[in-house]
């Protein structure tokens, strides 16, 4: 895993979530996917914070960038506990393990970027 890109945080109500990180915290939006899905901008860092309708299950945590979610399931499902398939989003491809205490491990690539 090269990197955390993502701080994600499952929301009951997208437009909520965005109204508060926006005006008590000061955070900007970066981009928005559809209505159940932002990025927001945290000051003084790279990681974007991910608010989504998505997930809540799973609960918050990091999102991890890899060179290809592919070739990591090929090596790593055998020892790791796949919760979500690789599957495709607009930037690449995703999936989601768990670490030994049950959180969530996401990882993503950005493999459909231009």
């Amino acid at each position: 895993m090269e990197k955390m890109v993502f701080l994600y945080h499952p929301v009951d109500d997208l437009k909520q979530a965005l109204t508060f990180y926006r005006e008590t915290l000061g955070y900007e939006e970066a981009w928005r996917e559809g209505k159940h899905t932002a990025a927001l901008t945290i000051p003084g860092s790279t990681i974007r914070l991910l608010l989504e309708e998505d997930e809540k299950e799973l609960g918050p945590g990091g999102v991890f960038l890899v060179d290809s979610v592919d070739e990591f399931h090929r090596e790593k499902n055998n020892t790791l506990t796949c919760l979500k398939e690789p599957f495709d989003i607009p930037p690449g491809r995703y999936a989601v393990y768990q670490d030994p205490s049950g959180n969530a491990l996401r990882i993503i690539d950005f493999s459909n970027e231009s």
